[in-house]
């Protein structure tokens, strides 16, 4: 009697686009645990794949890590356009600033990916990592709903980026409960939001005052 064969991973790899079916199990491995929990050996495995197959799409885990990343700063993109768009009596830039909180501590794996690794640093100039950022920054600088007057805009937008991901990193390690502020996280986000409208519409009103002063 022919011995039966040997059961595939649940997750294995039948067919299609190995590249994409890598960081979808890498992504997933993300969530549970960060950069450190993604091994190009343990998700061909998880995949049924050989060894080597990975290689022909991945030269090395951190090309992989670049691939996973900017998919992790599109899928972000694509919730905060969405919260962006939602109809709100709140202002873009409020929206923006509660769902990157939440996205940040509900996917807090896949955030310390983006943000609490070198990938994104070490990623070279119109590669597709780059570009994803770049995307996702565009959309701060467009929740601030302000003409563009120098870099006043870019300045601002990262300075609430800044504070939101403080507000996050804080917030995943359980350093932050609000106690001392008697504060919410979503309150101090908001407070943030607030700033950084009243001090970008000072900056641009004294640039124009400037301006017509030298015409």
């Amino acid at each position: 009697m022919p011995s039966q064969l040997a059961r595939k991973p649940q997750n294995a790899y039948h067919h299609g686009d190995l590249r994409d079916a890598l960081i979808k199990a890498a992504l997933r491995e993300a969530e549970r645990g960060g950069a450190e929990a993604i091994s190009i050996k343990a998700l061909a495995k998880q995949l049924g794949v050989s060894q080597p197959a990975p290689y022909r799409h991945f030269s090395d885990r951190e090309a992989l890590l670049a691939a996973v990343t900017a998919e992790a700063f599109r899928q972000l993109t694509v919730v905060l356009r969405e919260a962006m768009a939602k109809p709100s009596k709140k202002s873009k830039l409020s929206r923006l600033a509660q769902a990157t909180l939440d996205f940040g501590l509900r996917r807090n794996g896949i955030y310390r990916l983006m943000f609490a690794s070198r990938t994104v640093s070490c990623a070279a100039k119109g590669s597709e990592l780059h570009e994803a950022t770049r995307e996702t920054f565009a959309l701060v600088i467009e929740a601030l709903e302000a003409p563009a007057v120098g870099y006043l805009r870019e300045r601002q937008a990262l300075k609430i980026w800044a504070a939101l991901h403080g507000v996050v990193m804080l917030a995943e390690q359980g350093l932050f409960t609000g106690e001392a502020a008697h504060a919410t996280r979503e309150e101090l986000v908001e407070d943030f939001v607030n700033e950084t409208k009243t001090a970008l519409a000072a900056a641009i009103g004294d640039a124009q005052r400037r301006g017509k002063a030298n015409a």
